[in-house]
C-alpha cells in the first residue's frame, strides 16, 4: 500500500510538472509570434552595423541596453566586448547558459537587401568591408528575444539562465586573446556555476523550419599552420647555383596531400589538411631565398588530429631536407572538436522534436567547419545545433561569402527552440 501511494504521488507530481511545462511552452509560442517583427528588426540593425572580432563595441552596448531594460543582472567587457545577462528564476533549480556569437567578418556585402552593410573596417592592417556573412546577427537577435520571453515568466522558472553574448568567434585579431576560450578563462561559466549550455547556428542551406543535430562530434577541431622554406637565392637561368624554395614548397604541398589519403583511418572520421596561402619571389628570373605558406587542419577525432600534427612535421622537414632546403613549421593553437554531450543530446532531443515537429529534426553527418563553442563544451555538457535559414526560392550562397543570405522567417524557430530547451532542462 505504501509503495502504491508513493507511485501515485510521483505520478501526480509528474502530471503537474508536465502541465506547468506545457503552459509555459504555450506562452513561449505566443510571445515568439508577437516578438517576431521585433527580433527581425534587431537582426537588421546588427546586420547594417556589423563589427569585427574584439571590436564589437556598439553591438555590445545595444545588447547590454536591452538586457538592462529587462531588469537582468548585466556584466559587460567580458573577454573585451562580451556581455552576460543573468536571470534568476522564482524557484530553485539548475543554471542553464545560452550563447550567441556577435562578431562579423571582413567581407564586402553584395546582397540586394535594404539593410545591406556598407561599413568599412580594418583587418590585419588593411581596409576591408565588414559584413555579417555567417549569421551572427541572427544569433544575437534570437537570444535577445529569448531573454525577453524568459524574463516575462521568471517567477515560473526553476533555476537560473545565463545569456552569453560572445565576441570574436571568428578569431581574435593577431596578437590578441578573445572568444569563448577567453570568456571561459575569465570565469563566464562560474558564479553561478553553469550546469549545461546550449548554442545554435543559422544555416543558409537548411530549409526554414528544420533543425539539424548530431551527438558527439558535430564540428571539427581547427588549427592553422605556417611553413617557412629557406633555400639559396640564384639567377633563374642557373638554378643549379642555388636551392629552390619554390620547387621545394610545391613538393611539400603535394606530399601534404598524402597525410589524409594515406595516413588517416578515414572509416573512423573525416580529416582535412589544406594549404591556402603561398608567397615567394618578386621577379620572374630570380629564384628567391624564401617561401612562406599558411594552411588549415581539420579533424573530428582527437587521435587523428595529433597524428596529423606528427605527419605534417615529418613531411615538411623530410621534403625540405631532400631538396637541401630548411623548413620551419608552426602549428598554431586552435579550437577543439565541437562535441555534443551524448547524454544531454538524448535528453534534449524530444524538446527539439516537439518544437519543430519530429519530421523536421534531422540527424546530420559531422561538418568540417569549426566553432569555438567547443571551449564551453570542454568544461561542461553542451548541445550545439543548426536552425534552417534557407529561403525556398533562393539558392544557398554559402557562409562567409559576399552573397550570404538568410530567410528571416527562420528566426522564430530559433527563439522557440532555445526557450523550450531551458524549460525542458529545468523540468
Amino acid at each position: 500500500m505504501k509503495q502504491l501511494l508513493s507511485l501515485l504521488t510521483l505520478s501526480l507530481i509528474t502530471l503537474s510538472l508536465t502541465a506547468q511545462s506545457s503552459n509555459l511552452k504555450e506562452m513561449i509560442d505566443q510571445r515568439a509570434d508577437e516578438l517576431e517583427e521585433q527580433v527581425i528588426e534587431w537582426r537588421r540593425y546588427f546586420h547594417e552595423n556589423p563589427e569585427l572580432s574584439n571590436r564589437e563595441f556598439n553591438t555590445a552596448k545595444k545588447i547590454a541596453e536591452h538586457l538592462e531594460s529587462l531588469g537582468l543582472e548585466v556584466q559587460t567587457e567580458i573577454a573585451h566586448t562580451g556581455v552576460v545577462g543573468i536571470l534568476k528564476g522564482g524557484k530553485p533549480g539548475p543554471v542553464v547558459a545560452l550563447r550567441a556569437d556577435i562578431d562579423a567578418l571582413p567581407v564586402i556585402e553584395r546582397t540586394d537587401v535594404p539593410f545591406k552593410s556598407t561599413v568599412m573596417g580594418e583587418y590585419q592592417g588593411n581596409e576591408v568591408g565588414v559584413m555579417h556573412a555567417c549569421g551572427h546577427d541572427t544569433h544575437i537577435a534570437i537570444l535577445m528575444g529569448v531573454a525577453q520571453i524568459l524574463t516575462e515568466m521568471k517567477d515560473d522558472l526553476k533555476g537560473t539562465v545565463k545569456f552569453i553574448f560572445q565576441p570574436a568567434e571568428e578569431g581574435a585579431p593577431k596578437g590578441e586573446e578573445g572568444g569563448a576560450e577567453l570568456m571561459v578563462k575569465e570565469g563566464v561559466l562560474k558564479n553561478p556555476d553553469v550546469d549545461a549550455i546550449f548554442g545554435l547556428h543559422i544555416s543558409d542551406d537548411t530549409p526554414v523550419g528544420e533543425i539539424e543535430y548530431r551527438p558527439k562530434g558535430i564540428m571539427a577541431s581547427v588549427n592553422s599552420f605556417d611553413i617557412k622554406v629557406t633555400g639559396k637565392q640564384a639567377h633563374g637561368s642557373a638554378p643549379w647555383a642555388g636551392i629552390d624554395p619554390i620547387v621545394t614548397s610545391a613538393q611539400i604541398i603535394n606530399n601534404i596531400q598524402t597525410i589524409v589519403s594515406r595516413s588517416m583511418p578515414l572509416t573512423r572520421q573525416a580529416a582535412v589538411v589544406t594549404v591556402g596561402v603561398i608567397n615567394g619571389g618578386v621577379r620572374n628570373n630570380i629564384i628567391p631565398e624564401e617561401v612562406t605558406m599558411q594552411g588549415t587542419i581539420r579533424a573530428l577525432d582527437e587521435e587523428m588530429r595529433q597524428l596529423i600534427f606528427k605527419r605534417l612535421e615529418t613531411v615538411v622537414q623530410n621534403t625540405a631536407e631532400s631538396n637541401g632546403a630548411v623548413a620551419e613549421l608552426t602549428i598554431n593553437k586552435g579550437y577543439p572538436i565541437t562535441y555534443n554531450d551524448p547524454e544531454l543530446t538524448a535528453r534534449m532531443l524530444p524538446s527539439l522534436e516537439e518544437t519543430a515537429g519530429k519530421e523536421n529534426v534531422k540527424l546530420i553527418n559531422a561538418i568540417t567547419g569549426a566553432e569555438d563553442f567547443s571551449f564551453f563544451q570542454n568544461e561542461i555538457p553542451g548541445l550545439y545545433f543548426f536552425v534552417g535559414g534557407k529561403a525556398p526560392d533562393r539558392e544557398a550562397s554559402g557562409h562567409h561569402t559576399p552573397d550570404f543570405y538568410i530567410d528571416e522567417s527562420g528566426l522564430k524557430l530559433g527563439v522557440r527552440a532555445m526557450a523550450n530547451l531551458v524549460i525542458d532542462y529545468m523540468n
